[in-house]
């Protein structure tokens, strides 16, 4: 079957691109055998170019990794510029990833419903930055509880026991920026300018 140099180049590149992203995640070969139900050597031969990327092994991997299965294959451009966002819901909160490359800080965009739960909170490995959007989000963070306003600003080491939700009887909107290995965003700003003495 004759290719395009596209497509060619773009089989070519998966192996490298799946060695490149089970790197980045930190998951070993035996990890990601563990995960999908495929034999380490297998995975090492798709990774070194040695076995042809078929569907049957593509899908297991993009799901262990959770990663749209295009990003794996890095297909083609087919010229619709639109991003399809893909929410999810759980626990009745519905979460959009913005980030569509593996990385250390990953964006998301949050609905959290209004709620009469009681916080519950849990600490784990991470850094979180929230804006909230629209609505009221009560943060407890700590021996803090605090209420955020649309356009106020959070940030935290997730080591820190903390629990975030709406307040105020209604839904609120957030945008997160999370690093799982506790990286901390950084904002540039031009530095003001002093007069010059004479």
């Amino acid at each position: 079957m004759d290719r395009t140099p596209a497509i060619a180049h773009a089989l070519a590149e998966v192996g490298p691109r799946l060695k490149r992203l089970r790197a980045e995640r930190g998951i070993t070969l035996a990890g990601l055998s563990a995960a999908t139900g495929i034999s380490k050597s297998t995975l090492s031969r798709l990774e070194s170019g040695q076995r042809r990327p078929s569907l049957e092994l593509l899908l297991p991997i993009a799901q262990a990794h959770q990663v749209p299965l295009d990003e794996l294959v890095g297909a083609p451009e087919v010229g619709d510029p639109r991003v399809r966002l893909t929410p999810r819901t759980t626990h009745d909160k519905t979460v959009v990833p913005l980030t569509r490359q593996p990385g250390p800080l990953q964006a998301f965009k949050m609905v959290l419903p209004a709620s009469r739960d009681t916080p519950q909170p849990c600490a784990h490995e991470g850094y979180e930055w929230i804006y909230v959007l629209a609505g009221r989000l009560r943060l407890v963070l700590a021996d803090h509880d605090l209420v955020l306003g649309a356009g106020e600003v959070a940030e935290f080491d997730t080591r820190l026991p903390h629990w975030f939700g709406a307040a105020g009887g209604a839904p609120v909107e957030v945008l997160s920026l999370f690093g799982a290995q506790g990286e901390r965003m950084h904002v540039r700003a031009r530095p003001q300018q002093r007069p010059v003495e004479r």
